[in-house]
């Protein structure tokens, strides 16, 4: 056993000794299970899974962050103030005068600068966020620069308003990195990249102490944090890759809060002493999305409409997955600015009957490709039924994600049952999926599916350039219709993030985004 790995065990290990001897766990450190076994880098510039953007917030701060309470509202984080250029492109931000990192350094411009250059040059994953922007590695040099110690302009090419940019900067891809911290680490002019795969440099109310890949993840209180001081001195998150595991922890008192359980789970939860199961609504969409050239008929629109009517919604959401979904029938999840909540398709396969038979569509009949895994199939094998009554039968071909994954984005398919999770908190992260299909080739969902919607694209980019908050609001509202009317997607279902915490657990929150996870107020 190497050193790292034995300190991390007898971390854990005095955990264990606590937790058996009193069934409760340290008063001083919040006990987590879940699995992170999706880790793949603790580098903001990198990491996009959901163990990682759930670690952002609470070891890095950006330039401005959005009010958990109302996301659509943006707060000061690192910035103290900014305004916007008369161009339209440009924003200046001036810097708290008295930010400092964990390690100690101060906060400066030199920070900011090196942290967003870093992204676009690193080019990861999440790097997209900033990219749409323009931004390359050629020319971010001259649109992110340093005016003194505490302020710093950013610029950008693409015709975005600044309201849109200002979004950007609140995804945790744009945190905030301790520039002598990286730079101290680095390898192979990599940025401190490697380095920070498994250890942070921000000034967030913790810090990384220790990860071990597929074992756990501890994180230390920074006192210092100019986002205040957290109330315990210490995380534990355990790898527990089980659900029914998670569930047991939290039911005896060996875990504070368990995350990512099942229906099954939080009904057992449901009557237990000291424990609170809790529902919280979260931003992912589950739909069904056809192949439009797969045939004449899923391509035909009197199609799509029919199988409005043929998604059981009530039976699926509140019975087959017992409230672990809501209803849900636009592309922007509740708690998103403009985003739709009324329900206008219901089950009613006697009227898809009458639409199909109308447009000359009798007899339809499809493969449906799934991921095998709940709920997904649980989903499917519902729908299956459901679109029989209306005279459509469905073949399901069901296989691993990463099967369904490749068959798809190589439209090798006739439809499919489909989730998605925004990026980062605006309208446009969704709106850039559903009602995009641009001619450069980004493979969006529009894309996947085989739809050809120059008009929609041409407004889902105007919708990014509206300088107007309301207007904003209004084109994604009037995008959301035409989607939800007519075209390959039917939306069904946005899912609820299903955790429980102790009754002792002060102080949680969790937003409707992924990254919204914050511990600094957590007390027991």
């Amino acid at each position: 056993m190497n050193k790292k790995l034995s300190k991390l065990a007898l971390i854990i290990g005095s955990v264990l000794v606590a937790t058996h001897a009193v069934a409760s766990t340290p008063a001083n450190t919040l006990v987590i299970a879940q699995s992170i076994d999706d880790t793949s880098s603790f580098d903001p510039a990198q990491g996009f899974e959901l163990t990682t953007v759930q670690a952002f917030n609470n070891l890095y701060q950006r330039l401005v962050k959005a009010d958990v309470n109302n996301p659509s509202q943006l707060l000061p984080d690192l910035a103290a103030s900014w305004s916007a250029g008369t161009d339209n492109r440009s924003l200046v931000f001036k810097l708290q005068p008295n930010a400092h990192f964990a390690s100690g350094n101060k906060v400066t411009a030199d920070d900011v600068v090196f942290s967003l250059s870093r992204v676009v040059t690193l080019n990861q994953e999440p790097a997209f966020i900033l990219t749409q922007l323009g931004l390359d590695e050629k020319n971010i040099a001259s649109h992110i620069t340093k005016l003194d110690d505490a302020t710093v302009k950013f610029s950008w090419p693409a015709n975005a308003s600044p309201d849109f940019v200002l979004r950007l900067l609140s995804a945790p891809v744009a945190s905030i990195v301790d520039s002598k911290v990286a730079l101290s680490h680095q390898q192979n002019n990599d940025l401190g990249h490697q380095w920070l795969a498994s250890h942070s440099a921000g000034s967030g109310p913790f810090s990384i102490r220790n990860y071990v890949p597929h074992e756990a993840l501890v994180l230390d209180a920074n006192p210092t944090s100019p986002a205040g001081a957290p109330k315990l001195k210490g995380i534990l998150i355990k790898n527990v890759p089980d659900a029914a595991a998670r569930r047991l922890l939290i039911e005896q008192g060996d875990a504070d809060i368990a995350r990512n359980l099942g229906a099954d789970q939080m009904a057992a939860l449901k009557e237990k002493a000291g424990v609170k199961p809790l529902a919280i609504p979260y931003a992912s969409l589950y739909f069904l999305q056809f192949n439009s050239k797969a045939s004449a008929a899923l391509g035909n629109p009197a199609f799509w409409e029919a199988a409005r009517w043929l998604f059981d919604y009530d039976k699926i959401a509140n019975q087959l997955l017992q409230g672990q979904f809501q209803i849900h029938q636009a592309f922007l999840p509740e708690g998103y600015p403009g985003a739709l909540s009324d329900q206008p398709y219901r089950f009613d396969p006697e009227k898809a009957k009458a639409i199909l038979h109308k447009a000359g569509l009798d007899n339809v009949s499809f493969k449906l490709v799934v991921n095998n895994q709940p709920p997904y199939l649980d989903i499917a094998q519902a729908l299956q039924a459901s679109f029989a009554q209306g005279g459509v039968n469905v073949e399901l071909v069901p296989g691993i994600s990463a099967q369904v994954s490749t068959q798809v984005k190589s439209h090798a398919y006739d439809a499919t049952l489909a989730s998605w999770g925004p990026d980062y908190f605006d309208p446009h992260t969704n709106a850039s999926a559903f009602a995009f299909n641009p001619e450069d080739g980004s493979k969006t969902l529009a894309w996947r599916a085989n739809w050809q919607i120059p008009a929609l694209s041409q407004q889902t980019v105007a919708a990014i350039a509206q300088a107007d908050p309301a207007k904003r609001v209004a084109a994604y509202q009037a995008l959301q219709r035409s989607v939800q009317q007519s075209s390959p997607f039917v939306i069904g279902l946005q899912a609820r993030s299903l955790i429980a915490v102790r009754d002792d657990v002060k102080g949680y929150v969790q937003g409707v985004n992924p990254d919204m996870v914050f511990y600094d107020k957590v007390s027991k």
